[in-house]
Order: C-alpha cells, then structure tokens, then sequence
C-alpha cells in the first residue's frame, strides 16, 4: 500500500451503503442496537470485530481437528462430538452478532473511521472460506454429502458474491449489503444446533421426493448469488457509474478471475488428485489468495484510486501450479502445505502493513479508543 496514492485520499471517504434485507431491519438491527448498550464504552470497535472473526477461524480449527478430510458426517465413520456443533452455532452466531454491533459501538463512542470499515470487510472477505468449510463439515462428502470438486466450486459462488457487492460499490460508491447474507447466519447457526441435537444422519434423509438437504444447500448458495446479481441490476440502474469505460469498470475482475483459473487448472490437471487429497487446505488456501486480492480492491474502492490490473500474489502462484501439473516437484502435497503457508503469511503480513499505516495516517490505535499521544 502506497502511502502517497491511498492513505491522503481516506481523508475524504464516507461510508454509504444500502441494507434492505427485511430481516436485518426489522429483527436483527433492533437485536444489535439492544446488544450494544451492554458494550462497555472503552472497548474498541475493531477489537469487536477481530473478536468475531476469530470466532469463525476457532469453528474452522476446531472442525478441522475432529473433522479435517470432511468424512466424519458420511455414514460408517466417526461422527463429530454433538458438542461441537452446539459449539459452533453458538460461535457462529457471536460472529455473527460481533459483526452487527461493532460499527454500532464506533457511532456510540464516536470512533468510527475509515480503518473501521476496511477492517470489517477485510475481514469478512477472508471468512469467507472458513465458513464454507465448517458448513460443509454438516454434511461431509459421502453418498448424501456433496463432492470435494462441488463444494469448491460452491466456494466459489460464495467469494464472487462477495466481491460482487465490492466491485459495485468501486463503480458506483455505494454498497448494497447481499440479503443472502443474513439469511445465512441465522439459517446456518441453528443447523448446526439442530445437528446437534438430532445427529448428522438426519441429512442423510430427502427432504421430498429425491431431494436431499445437500441440495437445498447448493439452492440456497447459487439463489443468493441470483438474488445479488438482481441487487446489482437495481444499483446500476439508480447510480451514476465512477468510470466511463468498460475496462476501467471491469477491472477488479481480472485478479479474481485469474487467480479461480489458475485454482481450476491446478484442479483438474493435477497429477495426484490434490483436491481430493487436501481439499481443507486447498479450499484455505485459495479462499486466503482471494481475500487479498479482494482486500486490494477494498482498499483502492475507499481511497478512490484506480484498481491495479493484476494482484502480485498471482505470479508466484502461476509458477506453483506448473511445478505441480508438470511434475517437476513430484510431492503435490507438500507443494500445497507450503504455498498455503506463503499465501496465509503474506496476507497476515499485507493487513497488518495496511492498519499500522492507517493507524499511523490517523494518529490512532486499531485496538484502542485511546490515542497515541495521551497517557
């Protein structure tokens, strides 16, 4: 991040967005301004919402240890503990409610900034994946489970929907919050406690006819991708485009678009199969890669500055993927495990870059209410 290109232009940024999911206005809003009140007025929006994301990372990490290659939920394994689903509805809603109240507690304690909110996104973009992954954990990738290849795509569903609402907000300013994802959050925590309480055979069951819950699943994923494309068609035709030309507009595509390429080809052209083998890691991996590009996007979106063409990240990931497609390093697995590492550490690395930068650009802390230079 380029201190001279973005940081100035935070100066004149203002938050504008859209919310028109009746169930967020009416039953969910109402919720957070009630939890709010109980926050204590010196703890520190971001703190609020880092809280909540690791929230989802304990539920990822705590699915992947009881559940790491998604076969526990198929029938004739070892089913995940019952306490663990009870455990991740209750996380996942947290998360959830986290994510709700933390701008409410920058208004009511009059913090809020620019950082606030590319925190809250950048952090939503990479939760993205661990969601998807402890999700798929309920149903698993047995005979009334969905595939390893499926669910990635479903995955990726989920991701170009997120950057759907970013990309639209880089043309037009403004960001038109996906209904999907309340729905979502509120659908997918009681499951997890419904799982618990009735056991994952349960989803083994068609719901009518021949249709198995998995496929309900799948609806849900592609109809909110539906319902936000409609959104889109609605922002465009009430907003004033920010960039004249096509390329200009389409632009945030490419990374994203390049880097589901390059994933799709190490996929189907690997030697040893890799996503069947380490579809975790290779679902964490990828969704880790596209939260920095997206984070980039975010970033350029706030500062009102011209989005680059193409994301660093994507070349030494071209080269992994021919290492691995063309044999020359025959360990695929391992390949995996280290570009994984160096994806996860470079954007751990990037994001902390970016908050010490616009925290010192604002002369604030990012996890504190108090200010550098008071005592």
């Amino acid at each position: 991040m380029n201190k001279g290109a973005h940081c100035n232009q935070f100066y004149s940024y203002l938050y504008s967005a859209v919310d028109s999911n009746p169930l967020s206005i009416y039953v969910m809003h109402p919720f957070w301004n009630f939890v709010v009140k109980f926050l204590p007025t010196w703890l520190a929006p971001n703190l609020i919402t880092f809280t909540g994301f690791m929230f989802l990372v304990l539920n990822f990490l705590m699915l992947a240890f009881y559940d790491f290659d998604f076969n526990a939920s198929s029938a004739g394994h070892q089913h995940v503990p019952s306490w663990v689903w009870v455990a991740a509805g209750i996380f996942n809603f947290l998360a959830y409610t986290l994510d709700g109240v933390d701008g409410k507690q920058a208004r009511r304690t009059n913090s809020s900034t620019p950082l606030g909110e590319l925190f809250d996104h950048g952090l939503d973009s990479w939760a993205c994946v661990f969601f998807v992954a402890t999700v798929y954990s309920i149903f698993g990738r047995g005979e009334s489970g969905v595939g390893v290849v499926t669910l990635y795509y479903i995955l990726w569903v989920v991701l170009f929907s997120f950057i759907l609402s970013h990309w639209e907000k880089y043309n037009t300013g403004i960001l038109f919050l996906p209904w999907g994802y309340d729905i979502s959050q509120v659908t997918i925590s009681l499951v997890y406690l419904v799982t618990a309480a009735v056991g994952v055979e349960t989803w083994y069951q068609p719901v009518i006819f021949h249709l198995l819950y998995r496929d309900l699943f799948t609806f849900m994923i592609i109809g909110e991708l539906c319902l936000i494309t409609q959104l889109l068609n609605m922002g465009y035709r009430n907003n004033t485009l920010k960039h004249s030309s096509l390329y200009e507009g389409l632009l945030p595509f490419l990374s994203p678009f390049l880097l589901f390429v390059l994933s799709t080809i190490w996929v189907i052209y690997s030697p040893s199969n890799i996503l069947e083998l380490q579809p975790r890691i290779f679902y964490l991996m990828v969704g880790t890669a596209f939260a920095n590009v997206t984070c980039k996007l975010i970033v350029c979106q706030m500062s009102n500055t011209r989005c680059q063409p193409l994301s660093i990240l994507l070349l030494p990931m071209t080269a992994v993927v021919l290492l691995a497609i063309t044999r020359v390093f025959t360990n695929e697995t391992l390949l995996l495990y280290l570009w994984t590492a160096a994806v996860v550490l470079a954007h751990i690395h990037y994001g902390v870059s970016v908050v010490k930068q616009l925290s010192n650009h604002f002369s604030i802390f990012a996890f504190s209410l108090k200010k550098p230079n008071s005592d």
